[in-house]
């Protein structure tokens, strides 16, 4: 017989009949439907919560709180002067697009902090967020320049009212 989706069947096996509770006693389950006697969880229209652990003192409660998060926290993306050396030498400008399409950072759009570990070997220059003092003296002692954007301005939904200037 040709198959189609006007005959589907599932698999021979695969389906169980349903247990018939509550029919006599030939069905092993009758009488109490397999409930027991009495109680709560016997009457009908009985849920049990997913996280209920039959009155004794929940998981959430036994553990003790740690830690913090702190949801203004400003996450930046760390290299060292070591990492630019796997930038091709043709490079002469280093910002976050660069760092990014050369794999060292993951998002040009967060900010990038630059460390001094490791030495230049070349002069280069440098525009990203922020640079560590022993990174700036490496790349300047180099005869490469640094160029770092000014602080970004608070936003203006943050300031106090008294503060404003409108």
């Amino acid at each position: 017989m040709p198959k189609d989706l006007s005959n589907l069947k599932p698999a021979k096996g695969s389906v169980r009949k349903n247990r018939r509770r509550g029919r006599g006693p030939g069905s092993g389950l009758g009488g109490t439907s397999g409930k027991g006697h009495k109680g709560q969880q016997s009457r009908s229209g009985y849920k049990r919560r997913r996280w209920f652990e039959g009155g004794q003192m929940p998981i959430q409660r036994r553990l003790p709180k740690r830690g913090f998060k702190n949801i203004w926290r400003e996450e930046v993306q760390i290299i060292n002067i070591r990492d630019l050396a796997r930038i091709g030498d043709d490079v002469k400008i280093v910002n976050s697009e660069v760092l990014e399409k050369n794999g060292l950072i993951a998002n040009a759009a967060r900010p990038v902090k630059l460390l001094g570990e490791g030495d230049v070997s070349r002069a280069i220059e440098i525009d990203i967020s922020a640079v560590s003092s022993g990174a700036k003296e490496k790349i300047e002692a180099a005869g490469g320049k640094v160029t770092v954007p000014g602080p970004t301005p608070k936003r203006r939904k943050y300031i106090k009212k008294s503060l404003r200037q409108n």
